[in-house]
């Protein structure tokens, strides 16, 4: 058995090397995207790795003209605000399956709070727009959640908790970089190296700890700068991480082999777990791997999206030069250019004093004095070459100068200004349709682990926009996710204002209105809802609560239970309520194999009539 373990984490760390130098190429260019953002921009690409160029004279300007910097951060700006509304639309209109999807709305809502899962979106998108590929893992983690009991020795049980991560692309190695997608991958490696104390603490076994190469954030201050100065920018330089170990997951997908999968996870050297793929995140109950991946821009025939910034450097990296060369000239006309005759005046003096105001330059009798060689002007072609290279930017990077201008002072209709907004937002599309894509996959995802894993009733708490506090309890049967759909909604309506406003657009056309003109109750609860008012109008609250109440007694109800009426009870939402849930498909069926339950209804709703006096 040893020997076996033996060559299956030899196996794994072979193809572990393997798939390290295949990647190296796309490293460099993540390294170079990440040094040419912080304004480390004289560097290249060489055979040991990433290279500073030195200076070819001394008296060469080298400033950086950063325009990545706040292109990443317009851009960044622009697609943070995309937080997609993941909508659950429920299979038929059936009552449980409405209750389903309200359920499991409620239940991703909660883990957004809980894991603040904006936040991990965000980090995401800088991964994306520095790398061009960033990923999200999905997992259970049994360590976690409220204590449901103790075993044997003791120990606290937890109901286990759903753990997102965000994973950059550093860290995942495909089994082939041609593959344009997960789905297309056979077999992912995710290496991560970490403490000899954390792995213990991780799988309880003991690893040898070693030097662990890495990549950190350092300085250089070699060459960056004008004339006489010494600049320092940020860079990203080659680390080490001591007493560390590599802990490789391997994943393979199912086959005719492993029909579940198969999971190896080796710890430095030493095998901690073979079995089969944890997470049924497949379709149809099937066991997938639990990763989304996320690009900036789609690269065909490839696995890694490309970056803007990798596109950009080229540009930068001609606008420095042309910037550089304007001020080494505008340093030739401010400081001249001496013509001395060969011995005649003191050249150490003249070197480090120069020409000053005042000064009395003494020259030998029967030389020629020294005198400033004539200057040419600045040739127009330089200028133009500036901006072209900053229409470049805009052009390649997506991002105009729309998003920067003040428009209370610049003569702009309407309409032209919508245009150029539109414009943006469409050369941005490709990149928010990942994301939106990758969230809905995440909310798909952390649903089907509750339903796999979530067997004990647990209970959860949803914070609104207008601080109202909803607790619920659910469990693994109240989830089917598989019959539900996901889909993201657009970023349009996501201020409260434009929400606002719509609901004022739509009360205005009559849309919210009934056929005899009014506004139903629960319409009005609704637009409260959306307008942020729910807790200032208490009775809007409380017809929400009957709406609740009048959705459970319809649930006991088909279960054969008989549900008295109360004086407290809101009847006409009752009486709609119970309605509506007959004329639905559930209450159909549930009728063929209770012949009594018709007659159980209308006589909750009878009494509802009666309390009214109807």
């Amino acid at each position: 058995m040893k020997k076996e373990e033996s060559k299956l984490v030899k196996q794994i760390l072979d193809d572990f090397a393997q798939r390290a130098q295949a990647r190296k190429s796309f490293d460099l260019i993540w390294k170079m995207n990440m040094n040419f953002l912080m304004g480390n921009q004289y560097c290249s690409v060489g055979y040991g790795g990433i290279e500073e160029n030195e200076k070819q004279f001394f008296w060469q300007e080298r400033e950086v003209f950063n325009h990545i910097a706040p292109i990443f951060d317009i851009r960044y700006a622009k697609l943070a605000s995309i937080k997609p509304d993941i909508s659950i639309i429920p299979a038929t209109n059936d009552e449980r399956d409405k209750q389903s999807a309200k359920v499991s709305k409620k239940i991703f809502e909660s883990v957004k709070n809980k894991l603040n899962l904006p936040e991990l979106v965000n980090k995401a998108i800088k991964w994306a727009e520095v790398c061009g590929t960033v990923f999200y893992k999905v997992g259970w983690n049994p360590s976690k959640g409220a204590v449901v009991g103790r075993d044997e020795k003791g120990k606290e049980i937890r109901s286990g908790e759903v753990e997102v991560s965000v994973l950059s692309p550093f860290e995942i190695y495909p089994d082939s970089s041609v593959c344009e997608d997960i789905d297309q991958c056979q077999s992912i490696i995710h290496a991560k190296a970490y403490t000899t104390d954390q792995i213990k603490q991780m799988y309880g076994v003991e690893t040898e700890g070693r030097t662990v190469n890495t990549f950190a954030l350092g300085q250089v201050s070699e060459g960056i700068g004008g004339l006489g100065s010494n600049g320092t920018v940020p860079k990203i330089i080659e680390s080490s991480k001591a007493n560390s170990a590599i802990v490789i997951e391997k994943y393979f997908r199912p086959n005719v082999e492993f029909p579940l999968g198969r999971l190896v996870i080796i710890a430095g050297d030493k095998l901690v777990y073979d079995g089969p793929l944890p997470y049924k995140l497949g379709s149809d109950g099937q066991r997938d791997f639990p990763f989304i991946r996320q690009t900036c821009t789609e690269e065909p025939g490839c696995f890694w999206g490309t970056s803007i910034i990798e596109r950009l450097i080229p540009v930068q990296r001609a606008y420095n030069a042309i910037k550089n060369r304007k001020h080494e000239f505008v340093n030739r006309l401010s400081m001249g250019v001496l013509s001395v005759e060969d011995g005649s005046v003191d050249l150490d003096n003249l070197e480090d004093e120069g020409l000053s105001p005042g000064k009395i330059l003494v020259y030998r009798q029967g030389s020629i004095a020294p005198k400033f060689l004539e200057g040419e002007s600045l040739p127009s072609g330089i200028d133009n070459e500036e901006d072209k290279l900053l229409e470049e930017f805009t052009k390649i990077s997506g991002v105009s100068e729309t998003l920067g201008t003040d428009y209370a002072s610049a003569n702009i209709s309407g309409t032209a200004l919508e245009l150029m907004i539109s414009q943006d937002e469409a050369r941005l599309n490709s990149t928010s349709e990942s994301i939106r894509n990758s969230c809905k996959i995440l909310a798909q995802y952390i649903l089907k682990l509750y339903r796999q894993y979530a067997i004990f009733p647990r209970l959860a708490k949803i914070v609104g926009e207008n601080g109202q506090v909803d607790m619920f309890y659910f469990s693994s049967g109240d989830i089917t996710s598989d019959d539900i759909t996901l889909s993201a909604q657009t970023d349009n309506l996501n201020l409260p204002s434009q929400k606002r406003d719509m609901v004022f657009k739509l009360l205005e056309n009559g849309i919210l209105q009934d056929e005899d003109g009014k506004i139903s109750n629960t319409t009005k609860c609704k637009i409260m809802e959306m307008l942020g008012l729910g807790i200032w109008e208490n009775a809007q609250d409380l017809n929400e609560l009957h709406i609740k109440k009048a959705a459970g007694e319809n649930l006991k109800m088909l279960d054969g239970v008989v549900c008295k009426t109360m004086e407290i009870d809101e009847h006409k939402l009752h009486i709609n309520e119970h309605i509506a849930f007959m004329l639905g498909q559930d209450f159909e069926k549930a009728k063929k194999d209770n012949l009594k339950l018709e007659e159980i209804f209308l006589q909750h709703i009878r009494e509802h009539k009666k309390q009214i006096g109807g």
